[in-house]
């Protein structure tokens, strides 16, 4: 398969993109500049082959724009470029495009894997991207241990034993081993908890476990469970049922109802289960997809189905910029999810809601290719599985109406701000400062972005907070600013339009001080209180004087002249619910933060941070005094009574819990 960097070698390189090569350097050798000249369409499309292959469109500036494949690369590059027919969305693409490079590849499907590999590699911003890094949940089950244990896996697949799934979310794992935790009560315990019980824990007196670690279950029984809980898990609860039907004739004929009891339970729970799961019909392991599109945003519904068990299904928003209609979405879709992926699942079949029409072969030669089995992809189906699609389109276009709705409401209070605060736009990004503390230990201030389309929790930033005194929340305030907005200038990063503040009028003097030392202007500086009744809906508002670059004095003396403009608004307000939306977010990811910080912090020992003791003498220091209590308690002379501690040393840790 052909690289994705240029190829040097003469077998490598192709005559087109040979040529394409000379083409840009015979326009810069005559002089021509590349910042005004346009791209001549005409003489690049002269000079291109029939074969299949991949190109790369570039800006002016050399950045990526877009990565194709062909089957034709003339005729596809042609279509780029013909006066009609063409959308708004590739109009805008042709019209930034610098120059184009172009790979030939030997067939259409090493065209289709090389294009995806330039997209995971580079990518550009006019192709679906999916931003999917998470590896997927399995069941394991620890064949290899005398008593093996059922367990919640996710990542590499090193421990020897059997994995079922991937399930598509935690929630779908946990609540999979909850049921299988009723009906055959395998042990899900940690191997150091389960090798050192001396009496049975609480999941056996709860009948969920049948307590194998201090023999309560005979080796035989416990293997039997075991073997039960895979074939569950491989779809076979006919089976299963049909043996606990057999079992529990032979205990009742041999008077042992007690036994006779407990298989009654187990096929009560198994029917249960069969009665709930209506759409677990067919066999085999199958994804089903199916797409919804409107007003420019899509969602991908996947439908995981592992030996004929719906395990559940997982939406995805992929970015979309060319592709408008439902077939090209799940076309470009496909190959992003299962290639760009390293590690990922393939199943044998792929049903998809629609035909993908040409590229259905394509795409499924190329994922064979890289699973290394045969894979198919199909969309007429029948009984069972056309259940599995109508379920994945119907919960497709469901999502889709959700996230739409939300995020029109959304810009909608982005809207209302805008009329509240009489401001000339409509604000495209707020930014929002917290502070979280106890009592002034382990402060960690919050910074939460929000933009028209919701929450930008990529941009969400903590900042651990060292040089303000503690509970100094106005410093903390400063310190977290400061560091923020000093970054953003020397890196040029997006601005806010307006800077939300939690708290009053001395928080968003801080705030209104540091801007000005820092010369940022354009940003609209508001601070949000808990009115005297400390309830939402009463929040104090204060706005800060609209500040520009002509007004650069920031002495004490012009910032009084601006008061800020204190205000209340109605509780019914929906600007001000996207305030008290935006402020307890930064309250939350403040909270966590700390929390985090706090307990890290309340785990770790006082000597650790002391210079020259390490793990030897601080095991020392415990054996000797018994306790961190004792040490703090003792002089120099009774530390320096240790072994292996220096009067020096002794004389350190001395002062250590002793110079405040």
């Amino acid at each position: 398969m052909p690289r994705a960097s240029k190829p040097d070698s003469p077998d490598e390189t192709s005559t087109s993109s040979a040529r394409v090569g000379k083409l840009i350097t015979s326009d810069a050798e005559s002089g021509a500049d590349e910042s005004t000249s346009e791209f001549d369409a005409k003489r690049f499309l002269a000079e291109q082959t029939g074969s299949p292959g991949v190109y790369q469109m570039f800006d002016q500036s050399g950045e990526i724009l877009y990565v194709g494949k062909a089957k034709n690369l003339k005729k596809r590059l042609s279509s780029y470029f013909q006066k009609s027919r063409l959308g708004s969305k590739t109009l805008s693409l042709v019209a930034r495009i610098a120059h184009i490079e172009v790979t030939v590849t030997h067939t259409e499907t090493e065209a289709l894997l090389l294009e995806h590999n330039l997209i995971k590699q580079q990518r550009p911003p006019y192709n679906i991207l999916l931003r999917d890094d998470k590896s997927y949940p399995y069941i394991y089950i620890s064949t290899e241990d005398d008593y093996p244990r059922l367990a919640y896996h996710r990542g590499s697949k090193r421990r020897k034993g059997k994995y079922y799934g991937p399930f598509p979310s935690a929630g779908s794992v946990k609540e999979s081993l909850n049921l299988l935790q009723k009906i055959f009560r395998v042990r899900q315990c940690e191997d150091s908890f389960f090798r050192n019980r001396s009496r049975p824990c609480l999941q056996y007196q709860i009948d969920r476990c049948t307590a194998p670690c201090v023999g309560a279950v005979t080796k035989e029984q416990y293997d039997e469970d075991v073997r039960h809980t895979q074939m569950f898990l491989e779809g076979k609860e006919e089976r299963i049922t049909d043996e606990l039907v057999k079992q529990m004739d032979a205990a009742s004929a041999n008077l042992e109802f007690e036994q006779a009891a407990a298989c009654r339970d187990q096929i009560t729970h198994l029917r249960r289960v069969q009665e709930q799961q209506v759409i677990e019909e067919g066999a085999g392991n199958v994804d089903v997809f199916a797409a919804a599109y409107d007003q420019g945003m899509a969602c991908v519904q996947m439908l995981c189905v592992r030996q004929g068990r719906v395990l559940g299904s997982r939406s995805y928003y992929p970015r979309i910029k060319l592709e408008d209609d439902i077939r090209q979405i799940l076309a470009a879709f496909l190959p992003q999810y299962y290639l760009a992926h390293d590690g990922r699942e393939f199943p044998r079949e792929i049903i998809t809601a629609i035909d993908l029409g040409e590229d259905r072969k394509l795409i499924a030669d190329a994922l064979s290719e890289a699973a290394g089995h045969k894979l198919q992809i199909t969309h007429q189906v029948r009984g069972g599985r056309q259940k599995w699609i109508q379920l994945a389109d119907t919960t497709a276009q469901q999502n889709l109406t959700g996230r739409l709705a939300n995020e029109q409401h959304i810009a909608r209070r982005f809207e209302q701000l805008q009329e509240t605060l009489q401001l000339e736009a409509v604000p495209e990004r707020i930014e929002c400062f917290d502070i979280s503390h106890s009592s002034g230990e382990a402060t960690v201030a919050s910074c939460v972005v929000f933009e028209t389309a919701g929450a930008v929790k990529s941009d969400y930033r903590r900042f651990n907070i060292e040089s303000a005194n503690s509970g100094d929340d106005y410093a903390a305030m400063r310190e977290a600013l400061t560091r923020r907005y000093t970054r953003l200038q020397e890196e040029a990063g997006k601005l806010p339009d307006i800077l939300l503040i939690d708290g009053g009028k001395g928080q968003l003097s801080q705030a209104e001080q540091v801007m000005d030392e820092l010369q940022v202007f354009g940003v609209t500086l508001l601070g949000v209180a808990k009115g005297t009744t400390r309830k939402a809906g009463f929040e104090t508002l204060y706005l800060s004087e609209e500040r520009d670059s002509s007004e650069n004095d920031s002495s004490e003396k012009n910032r009084a002249k601006n008061k800020a403009k204190e205000f209340v608004l109605s509780s019914s307000n929906s600007a001000l619910h996207l305030i008290q939306q935006i402020r307890d977010e930064a309250h939350r990811f403040a909270i966590t933060g700390h929390k985090q910080r706090r307990d890290k912090k309340r785990r770790t020992s006082t000597l650790e941070g002391i210079p020259g003791v390490g793990a030897k003498r601080r095991r020392e220091l415990l054996r000797f005094f018994g306790g961190q209590q004792a040490i703090t308690r003792a002089g120099v002379d009774e530390l320096a009574r240790v072994p292996g501690i220096s009067r020096t040393l002794a004389q350190t840790i001395y002062d250590t819990f002793h110079d405040s």
